[in-house]
């Protein structure tokens, strides 16, 4: 569910019509709506509200300040990968000991970081980073919470690029090295082992991986308490997907009541707090990407929308060959037909394409189009690449809106950079 609307025949996002806040920041831009973040993540967070719960929000999926702000006056964690995504959450008022540190390449500097920060919860990967934090543990007179992240050999079904629970990925320690690192673990006096960590995917619409996985987990924890360790958390991760086609009844992932039940079935006899991970469950259908037709190309056999928007604004469909429906701001009467176009950006790069043949209503220059589904690791992609400025971010909360992240001008791209006296 999300809301952003047609009303009179113009979309709207809550009760602000996006051709207004077009005019006012000018194309392209990201908006989100505040009532969709706000639903989606108490959808979630009720589904487990009888259970000792964390539901740490994935920073990574959208780490806009004002969004962390208003997520954590829901109750929200963090779920960080970063020093600088721990500095994110700390800055939006997230405690320290609602958050949670994943990742497979934490630094000392940020282990220090989050250590003086009094975060929950280290997710811990690799032997290397164990011994490491242990190190910066001492050093600091204290013990790092941990919750090693297994790796339980689960094709979570999704894009190559963001399965993470195979024995090929690069995630997590190996499931049958699992109990010999927690025993390593154990005997490290600068850690304090916690729980298991398991995250094996992201965009996940079946509950079977998820089920497999889970039940695998469940029983590594029976055996390390067996083993003598106290294990009182179990971080299940996030993953659970978002429909990308609306109104394509296959692709719709599990409701997180569903989800909830299956978890609860699993771990209820465990007798351990909940971790998750929600990252674009809580934002994918809270965006939108809005765009301006630059041109209108006729090829030798296609037809070509060239729009203000490119792949650095929203780098999916080249990176993942993802799709976003994309509908115009304008709402298009019943009465016209549709037209085969290929939607792309100004970059210089064949990639730098969002759609190809899509059926969408004639279009002309100057309309604006909306891409849906945007919200996560949308923005947070973006980069400057051709020199084109970070995109500009709105959020919408009933009938106000607020640019949350201007957009730079090209004097201020450039003062970034410095010219060395000897060049």
């Amino acid at each position: 569910m999300h809301h952003f609307t047609y009303r009179e025949g113009h979309l709207y996002a809550e009760d602000v019509a996006l051709e207004a806040i077009a005019r006012a920041v000018g194309t392209p831009f990201y908006c989100y709506s505040a009532a969709t973040l706000r639903r989606h993540f108490r959808v979630f967070a009720d589904a487990f509200a009888d259970r000792d719960t964390l539901v740490a929000f994935s920073v990574k999926s959208l780490s806009n300040l004002a969004v962390l702000t208003l997520l954590q006056k829901e109750g929200a964690g963090a779920d960080v990968v970063s020093g600088g995504e721990l500095s994110r959450a700390l800055t939006a008022g997230i405690p320290g000991d609602r958050i949670v540190f994943s990742g497979v390449g934490k630094t000392r500097t940020e282990m220090a970081a989050a250590l003086e920060a009094g975060i929950h919860q280290f997710n811990v990967e690799s032997v290397p980073e164990l011994q490491a934090l242990n190190d910066v543990a001492i050093s600091h007179d204290t013990t790092a919470p941990v919750a090693l992240r297994i790796n339980p050999d689960v094709a979570a079904g999704s894009h190559d690029k963001i399965s993470t629970g195979r024995a090929e990925d690069k995630f997590g320690i190996p499931w049958a090295q699992a109990r010999d690192v927690y025993r390593l673990a154990g005997n490290l006096p600068g850690i304090a082992v916690k729980g298991v960590d398991v995250h094996i995917g992201s965009q996940i619409t079946d509950l079977a991986p998820f089920e497999k996985a889970f039940n695998r987990t469940a029983e590594l924890v029976r055996a390390l308490r067996a083993d003598g360790h106290e294990i009182t958390r179990l971080d299940l991760g996030g993953g659970l997907g978002v429909p990308y086609q609306h109104g394509d009844d296959q692709s719709a992932p599990p409701h997180p009541e569903v989800y909830a039940e299956m978890i609860k079935r699993i771990a209820g006899p465990l007798d351990v707090q909940l971790i998750f991970e929600p990252g674009r469950m809580i934002t994918g259908n809270a965006g939108i990407l809005v765009s301006r037709i630059i041109y209108h190309k006729e090829g030798e056999s296609r037809r070509f929308l060239i729009l203000d928007a490119a792949m650095n604004d929203l780098i999916r469909p080249a990176l993942y060959d993802a799709w976003h429906d994309v509908i115009p701001v304008r709402e298009p009467g019943s009465q016209g037909g549709k037209v085969k176009y290929d939607l792309v950006g100004p970059v210089c790069e064949t990639g730098d394409t969002f759609a190809r043949q899509r059926d969408l209503p004639e279009l002309a220059e100057n309309d604006l189009v909306a891409f849906l589904t945007a919200g996560a690791y949308g923005a947070v992609q973006a980069s400057q690449y051709n020199t084109r400025p970070l995109v500009l971010e709105v959020l919408v909360d009933g009938d106000r809106y607020a640019v949350i992240r201007k957009r730079p001008t090209t004097a201020q791209i450039l003062a970034m950079e410095s010219v060395p006296d000897w060049v």
